[in-house]
């Protein structure tokens, strides 16, 4: 199937790779079909871009790639809205607010994304009791290749 897409134009994507998010993003409830689209493998980036929107994209981040320490604990609400069973059926992702340089832009640590891979189904979380994670935290801090 063709979608339009916010940053790649239009393209071709395989229907078994759209994520249900069954609430939406924040702010954006009214929008639950999204797919992920790679950027460049180097990068631990890519592009979460809604199915029935084209204006609605992000790019998102692989957040330990920025922050080593980054760890949190999924509710057993959300684990079981997710069919989350093992630690490793769940992938997080952060969005990215882009600035005009990658290094300048940062990461939401505070609203990860999180998504079963194997059941197609995703949501994005606010860590409720957090003293530790911004809303902004830099991309900066990068090992290697956004330097």
């Amino acid at each position: 199937m063709r979608i339009a897409t916010k940053f790649l134009g239009e393209i071709e994507i395989v229907e078994q790779d759209i994520l249900t998010f069954e609430q939406g993003l924040l702010g954006l409830e009214d929008y639950k079909k999204f797919v992920l689209l790679p950027i460049d493998e180097s990068l631990p980036l890519v592009l979460l871009q809604s199915v029935d929107q084209m204006e609605i994209g992000f790019v998102v981040a692989y957040p330990f790639a920025f922050k080593k320490d980054y760890s949190f604990d999924i509710s057993d609400e959300d684990r079981k809205q997710l069919q989350i069973e093992k630690e490793e059926d769940a992938l997080t992702y952060t969005i990215v607010t882009m600035k005009e340089t990658l290094q300048d832009s940062t990461i939401n640590l505070l609203a990860p994304l999180i998504i079963n891979l194997d059941k197609k189904l995703g949501k994005q979380i606010i860590l409720q009791d957090n003293k530790t994670y911004p809303l902004r935290y830099p991309m900066q801090t990068l090992e290697g290749s956004a330097k």
